[in-house]
């Protein structure tokens, strides 16, 4: 008896691979040119197109699917603390570090940040769980450069584009990465009330130990909840120090071998379960005596660290707004294939609502992100410098918290095929809450806007110059920016309670205002019509009548 087929397997679509990430996103490539970064086109262009291969873009499923293994000795009882990787994990790694994206920025040329900024975007169309040590080392090399000895043994090593993952003492290797470790059980995104202790050695004592290294070193006690990549060759923490005017968190950098050739006293005790980001490992740990040399003044580890904040924070910008335009591909890509009711799915009126929403959602997640790396690039004025101090915060407040209910709407596009994990939209789903929570929460995010707001009133001036930009043509968003800007200067006492409000305000303002002036008409009109116009609520496709969502559609994706 012959078999009998069931089903003819027809109106499927191909996986979205074999694009060039990069000329796909006119956006991206328009804000490349206008924020400075025009001399990496080329660069970037042939990143696109290596990006977008099928076998790398299933690197990404690899790297999550077999995620790290923690060993904690090794076959004779020695304690080791390793985390082996699945190989994609490792081509994955030395793709982002082999193209600079750990390190140009320090490197020097005109646009560095932005052009960082724009790989970087690139890269979360990818896999996200990779940029997070990534982010860490590139993020580190402001607060290294506070320990001048050190900075001179380990910044070689660290802006160098060779990706090394060998377990050695840094003299022997040929690359180095950094990992960073600030949560405890008992505080969370409140540091100070971290219990882990320093306790200096005598001058004498640790130069018979380990030589000069210049800084002051200090036995480290205590443990972290959350400590980021710890196959990292160095890690930065805070830790409590005593002493007469210096009592208070101090910065310490801890490397994983000592300069004897020791392993440091750093126990894994276990790999964080997560919901996403499962290729990258996040471990707790342990310092039993572990040995950390001072990073800045004793008492001062806040201040030290928080220029090294406000890069990783940028970053979880850039991660959010790549993730999202992950999503929105595969989406579109989708769509434009899948035929129900009789044609294609991106011709039906709903669903192009749904999708030009998203694809206004990710440009203009995208054009404030790469303005956001200008102001990085133009730190030395103080405008730009107090402009990045507003809008770090804000925009990883609400780029980010935009992200979880993009990445639902880009899921249910697809439909039933995009919630199995067959499909890239349960992996980047998964992704998108992190940026929210690492690097401060939306509240803390909130109330560092309101800081900001508060006490520096040249922040204030430096958003109404930007906001200015835009011009007057648009009536409604020039009543918008009034309001808004009247507002933040009658605010004398911070509205704590309002803060997510305040913030939300201040990202759209800024957003509509770039679009405004560089991105077409379709694009700007449809997006002050429903972001300032009315409340961005809770769902996606929502845009009032009228808007060109075709125009909007072949723009978000050349394929």
């Amino acid at each position: 008896m012959q078999p009998f087929d069931t089903h003819e397997v027809r109106n499927t679509v191909a996986p979205f691979e074999n694009i060039n990430l990069y000329t796909a996103d006119p956006a991206l490539q328009e804000a490349l040119l206008r924020e400075g970064g025009g001399e990496a086109a080329a660069s970037l262009e042939s990143l696109g197109a290596e990006l977008g291969k099928a076998e790398t873009l299933d690197l990404a499923r690899l790297a999550n699917l077999y995620s790290p293994t923690l060993h904690n000795y090794d076959r004779e009882g020695h304690r080791i603390d390793e985390v082996e990787f699945h190989p994609a994990w490792h081509r994955l790694m030395a793709l982002l570090i082999g193209h600079g994206t750990h390190a140009s920025p320090w490197q020097g040329g005109a646009g560095a940040q932005v052009a960082r900024a724009a790989r970087y975007l690139l890269f979360g169309q990818v896999e996200n769980g990779s940029q997070c040590p990534v982010t860490m080392t590139y993020a580190s090399v402001p607060a290294l450069k506070q320990a001048p000895r050190i900075a001179l043994k380990w910044l070689p090593k660290i802006l160098s584009n060779q990706y090394d993952p060998r377990s050695l003492p840094v003299e022997q290797k040929h690359g180095a990465i950094i990992g960073m470790g600030m949560t405890e059980k008992q505080g969370g995104s409140d540091v100070r009330a971290n219990t882990t202790r320093a306790e200096p050695l005598l001058s004498a004592e640790g130069r018979a130990l380990f030589g000069d290294e210049g800084e002051e070193v200090f036995r480290i006690v205590g443990h972290k909840w959350f400590f980021s990549a710890p196959q990292s060759d160095a890690h930065l923490i805070l830790a409590q120090t005593d002493g007469e005017g210096s009592a208070g968190l101090s910065c310490f950098f801890l490397p994983r071998y000592l300069p004897n050739g020791e392993r440091n006293a750093i126990r894994v005790q276990r790999l964080k379960d997560k919901l996403g980001n499962r290729s990258n490992a996040s471990s707790e740990v342990e310092f039993t005596g572990a040995y950390g040399w001072l990073i800045g003044k004793q008492g001062r580890g806040i201040p030290t660290i928080l220029e090294m904040g406000s890069h990783t924070r940028l970053d979880c910008v850039l991660g959010s707004a790549g993730t999202m335009r992950a999503a929105l591909t595969h989406a579109l890509h989708h769509a434009r294939r899948r035929v129900a009711f009789g044609r294609p799915l991106v011709e039906q009126p709903l669903m192009q609502n749904v999708l030009a929403d998203l694809a206004l959602e990710s440009e203009a997640a995208t054009a404030f992100a790469m303005r956001l790396a200008r102001c990085f690039d133009q730190s030395s004025d103080p405008a730009q410098a107090m402009l990045a101090r507003l809008l770090t915060p804000a925009g990883k407040y609400w780029i980010c918290k935009r992200g979880p209910g993009f990445g639902a709407e880009a899921m249910e596009v697809i439909g039933g095929s995009g919630y199995v994990e067959d499909s890239p939209l349960a992996r980047l789903y998964r992704e998108l809450p992190v940026n929210s929570i690492w690097e401060g929460s939306g509240n803390v995010m909130c109330l560092d806007l309101l800081r900001a707001l508060s006490k520096s009133p040249e922040a204030r001036e430096a958003l109404a110059a930007e906001l200015a930009e835009a011009g007057n043509s648009d009536t409604f968003f020039v009543a918008y920016r009034s309001t808004l800007l009247a507002d933040l200067a009658q605010q004398q006492t911070p509205d704590e309670f309002g803060a997510r409000v305040r913030a939300e305000r201040v990202v759209l303002a800024v957003q509509a205002a770039l679009l405004l002036r560089h991105a077409p008409e379709y694009v700007s009109s449809a997006f002050v019509a429903s972001r300032l116009k009315r409340e961005p609520g809770g769902a996606y496709g929502r845009l009032p009548s009228g808007v060109d969502c075709e125009a909007i559609l072949a723009r978000a994706l050349v394929e």
